[in-house]
């Protein structure tokens, strides 16, 4: 890699690297945008210090930290895989917020107005779909996992990054979706399909809970399926206070990931403040 630039070979071989990591798919896609990116900055340049840390420079003006992260972690997995650990940049230091922005927070009341919105649309589908993410907690990559027999047995194995956990399904889900696969006539296998007979994905149910925004009063910001997750997460930290149970049903392996879930907004943040009454 010293002497050329990042080829369309050394791409595909990081590609099946991530496969055979047993990376996810969204995961493998952002990682082979991410360094396309580099790599069109990069132009005929050779890949060094100078020019990665200038690129970092780039992003930090370009995006928000996060994201500029994201794009540097891309880059620097690649670099490892091609054994140029020299040239790995450290990423933004993100300073941690004490709450998380009202704008971007699903509600309890806006969740519950979408369901109604997909219902009043006469879209049974995308309305279980909704309701199964938010209450499994489970990520839309894992909704596979959702079949007819793991609702009749009311819980779920869901496999993911290398790991296995088992999602509950509350009766009042079971009872939900045990209808709707008997209305499909679906006796087996994955319970949400398309038209054409492939599992709903990412982009499905992203664009048709868009279409819900308008008709459920909810600002397009909020509405997308990892929100969901979130909602589920605060939901439950709400209930239990158990930060640690919630990362294993979660799914996490690293707990700083599930504080981040349970954030509260700046109004909830205002109101433990204001009931402090430390003022005389």
């Amino acid at each position: 890699m010293k002497k050329r630039m990042i080829t369309n070979q050394t791409m595909h071989s990081f590609k099946n690297y991530l496969l055979e990591n047993e990376k996810a798919e969204a995961t493998i896609q952002k990682y082979m945008y991410d360094i396309g990116c580099f790599m069109e900055y990069a132009a005929d340049r050779i890949p060094d210090k100078g020019l990665i840390l200038n690129y970092k420079e780039l992003l930090g003006r370009k995006y928000a930290v996060r994201s500029a992260n994201s794009m540097l972690a891309a880059l620097n997995a690649f670099l490892r895989f091609a054994g140029r650990h020299d040239l790995c940049v450290k990423q933004f230091k993100v300073q941690k917020e004490a709450y998380c922005s009202e704008e971007k927070e699903l509600t309890k009341a806006e969740y519950k107005a979408l369901v109604r919105a997909a219902e009043q649309k006469n879209n049974e589908r995308l309305s279980l779909v909704v309701q199964t993410i938010c209450g499994t907690g489970i990520r839309v990559s894992e909704l596979q996992s959702i079949t007819v027999e793991a609702v009749r047995r009311g819980e779920a194995v869901v496999s993911c990054k290398g790991k296995t956990r088992k999602i509950f399904i509350v009766k009042a889900l079971q009872k939900k979706l045990l209808r709707y696969a008997a209305e499909q006539g679906i006796v087996s296998g994955i319970l949400f399909m398309t038209k054409s007979g492939k599992p709903l994905d990412r982009s499905n149910i992203w664009r048709q809970m868009k279409e819900l925004c308008v008709q459920a009063g909810v600002s397009p910001q909020k509405v997308f399926p990892h929100n969901l997750r979130h909602l589920f997460a605060r939901t439950f930290y709400g209930i239990e206070k158990d930060i640690a149970k919630l990362a294993d049903i979660l799914g996490h392996s690293n707990i700083n990931t599930t504080r981040i879930y349970i954030i509260t907004t700046g109004a909830e943040h205002r109101r433990r403040l204001e009931n402090m009454r430390l003022i005389l």
